[in-house]
């Protein structure tokens, strides 16, 4: 299930809410207030969703901090868009992933920092979580 999702679903900037082969899927996240509705969960990407993945990437391969810390570098070049030193709420699904939605997301932040915390290299010397 994991591969499935980092090969159709993982972006830079968190998972797309559908797979780009789906015929719903909607690859930006634009225009009137109707085709907005219509793509927020239809390929549109959440960063919050980075939290979830990288806390199963460590339940499959608990020791590889590095490899799950590499999930979160696509947002050290966004911290200087959008809202600067913020994390955006949305992004289009496809290149060049442009941030949507509201500019500052408190559970995009908090995700993405948690996250960062989880996969530091103090974290990595603790023994794995037996959970």
């Amino acid at each position: 299930m994991l591969k499935v999702v980092q090969q159709r679903l993982l972006t830079p900037v968190g998972l797309r809410s559908l797979a780009p082969d789906h015929p719903e899927y909607k690859a930006r996240y634009d225009g009137d207030l109707r085709a907005r509705d219509g793509a927020y969960h239809q390929g549109t990407v959440w960063a919050w969703l980075m939290g979830p993945f990288i806390d199963t990437w460590l339940k499959v391969y608990p020791n590889d901090y590095t490899g799950a810390r590499r999930f979160l570098h696509g947002f050290e070049a966004h911290l200087s868009e959008a809202c600067i030193g913020s994390i955006s709420e949305i992004f289009d699904a496809e290149e060049p992933f442009t941030p949507r939605g509201c500019v500052a997301q408190a559970w995009s932040v908090a995700e993405v920092l948690r996250c960062w915390v989880k996969t530091s290299p103090q974290a990595a010397q603790k023994p794995a979580d037996p959970a």
